[in-house]
């Protein structure tokens, strides 16, 4: 187990406004990190509140080239009813090239919105979360200019020694392809201040090869309102090997002050 000192965590909190260009008085909330993941929780912001997941690092390799995958971000913000807007985008950024131009482009770009059907043990009740996430696929700078859809299934269980997530998802692609994913998480003991974590998932688009990737990370609960993550991530698709590594944040804060 690691423990940070408290002078570290002082000066990372300092620079975090910084990095995010918010100035506002943030009141606490708990924020259970779901980066560095492809798959998501059973659970939504509470109304009012602001998670920001950042990937301020992050490096893939596929067959010959190499790309810088940051930085990527997902905004999520509380809505009333169980309900949250979900906001995400991916800079990508070519560092080498198999014979064509480098370019930087604006990737995995989207609009959603998540609902919780039913409150369970990712809400402090007891039995399984469920909820679906459905939304606009948007163009991308640089990349697909196309506009898609996708709405997805969420089912999250809590238990004292572990946490796991099973995501089904259908696609409309920006090619107009129809496309299916299933993800699967297993976390430690959410007890833990730095939980090891583990994701699977395959992908498909009709007619094409299926995609398969793990992912193995760490998730540093630093706060109630700050958790750090790393994750190293291994896949197979399109005939080619890919190898990622991941690391950033994920941050909470309220936009309603406190009486």
């Amino acid at each position: 187990m690691i423990v940070a000192d408290r002078l570290g965590n002082k000066r990372l909190a300092r620079l975090l406004p910084a990095l995010v260009a918010v100035n506002l008085a943030a009141a606490p909330l708990v924020a259970w990190s779901y980066r560095p993941f492809d798959s998501t929780d059973a659970d939504v912001a509470a109304k009012g509140e602001v998670e920001l997941e950042f990937g301020a690092l992050g490096f893939l390799r596929q067959g010959q080239e190499t790309f810088l995958t940051a930085p990527a971000f997902v905004i999520n913000f509380g809505l009333p009813d169980d309900r949250e807007i979900v906001l995400q985008g991916q800079v990508q950024s070519q560092l080498n090239s198999a014979g064509g131009p480098r370019r930087t482009s604006l990737e995995d770009t989207g609009l959603f919105l998540k609902q919780v059907h039913r409150s369970g043990g990712l809400q402090g009740l007891v039995g399984p979360s469920l909820a679906t996430e459905c939304g606009i696929l948007l163009p991308t700078i640089e990349g697909e200019s196309g506009v898609g859809a996708s709405c997805g299934g969420i089912f999250s269980e809590r238990w004292r020694t572990a946490t796991t997530h099973l995501n089904t998802a259908f696609s409309w692609t920006r090619q107009h392809r129809p496309e299916y994913f299933l993800g699967w998480i297993l976390e430690g003991p959410n007890a833990w201040p730095l939980r090891p974590a583990l994701e699977l998932f395959a992908d498909r688009q009709s007619d094409a090869p299926l995609k398969r990737s793990a992912l193995a990370a760490l998730i540093w609960r630093a706060s109630d309102t700050l958790s750090l993550d790393l994750g190293i991530r291994a896949a197979r698709a399109d005939g080619s090997n890919i190898y990622e590594l991941r690391a950033g944040l994920t941050w909470g804060f309220s936009l309603l002050r406190e009486p």
